[in-house]
């Protein structure tokens, strides 16, 4: 397997929070749902079956709930961008993959849910 390849994957981080346009959502807050991808080598992990040889996905996990109840942001965008810097910091990956997603969004006669997906570097 290629060492681009290499990947953790977290999903279903749910959380609530502040972020969004209208004054409402910003007072009242709502649930917000965070899927991660991490791309680092995981040959050594592999072999070592160490800890310190990969991602501590825990860590990451707290240090995302925590922006996202913790954040004030308009836009979803921005609070994804946010995550995706924290994560990079937090799990030492070389590439984050960021879907956020606003789970019921306050719009009218819509009752699905609204995304937004990132990839940094």
């Amino acid at each position: 397997m290629s060492k681009e390849a290499d990947k953790i994957v977290v999903s279903g981080i749910r959380c609530y929070g502040y972020t969004g346009y209208l004054p409402e959502e910003q007072a009242l807050g709502q649930w917000f749902e965070v899927d991660l991808v991490l791309w680092k080598d995981l040959s050594a992990a592999g072999r070592s079956d160490e800890l310190e040889d990969t991602i501590d996905y825990g860590e990451t996990i707290r240090a995302v709930k925590q922006s996202v109840q913790q954040s004030k942001f308009k836009l979803i965008e921005a609070l994804a961008e946010a995550i995706a810097i924290l994560a990079l910091q937090t799990s030492k990956a070389g590439r984050v993959r960021v879907s956020l997603t606003k789970l019921n969004p306050p719009i009218p006669d819509f009752s699905g849910r609204v995304s937004v997906a990132i990839t940094r570097p």
